[in-house]
């Protein structure tokens, strides 16, 4: 199974520990000294697969909630040559998931984030392997060589919990 078949078996089933209402909590991915804040409580997955040219460690964390799934993955590519590709990759990848097409999305920051070029937000609309449309928003950033993509998918996320998703991503000092 490819790392983004088992992306989306994680995030597009009904994953145990979820409850159906937002329920947030603060969740700080070890080792990554990012924090954020989840609606649902998240599952971890960590998988080798090819990124920017070499296999990465990559852990996802994903839940659904009220209908959307909402999930972190992130990964070390060691060499800070590889950052801005790997970042690159994983939206092209993001959208290929859904069959829609990323534009050049919007700049984004992230509090403490390493600045980069490919630090984006993407609005994404596409379809499910099974045909349903489907929304997605991606989030792509980096802290040194660590890089990052958060996710909320679904039929129709809600755009608050949306925003309070995104908006919470941040390194600490």
């Amino acid at each position: 199974m490819t790392w983004a078949k088992a992306c989306a078996a994680v995030a597009l089933t009904g994953l145990t520990g979820c409850s159906p209402a937002l329920d947030w909590r603060e969740v700080r991915p070890p080792g990554t000294g990012a924090r954020l804040m989840f609606p649902c409580k998240p599952v971890s997955l960590t998988r080798s697969v090819p990124l920017a040219g070499d296999a990465v460690a990559l852990t996802l964390l994903a839940c659904a909630a009220d209908g959307t799934t909402y999930a972190l993955t992130h990964g070390d590519v060691v060499d800070p040559a590889r950052v801005t590709s790997a970042l690159q990759a994983l939206a092209a990848s993001a959208a290929a998931n859904v069959a829609a097409q990323a534009d050049e999305g919007e700049a984004w920051q992230v509090r403490g984030m390493t600045p980069n070029p490919q630090a984006r937000r993407w609005r994404l609309a596409g379809r499910l392997p099974d045909g349903s449309a489907v929304h997605e928003q991606v989030l792509t950033f980096a802290k040194g060589t660590l890089v990052f993509q958060a996710t909320v998918i679904g039929a129709s996320p809600s755009a608050d919990a949306t925003a309070a998703f995104f908006d919470s991503v941040e390194f600490s000092s």
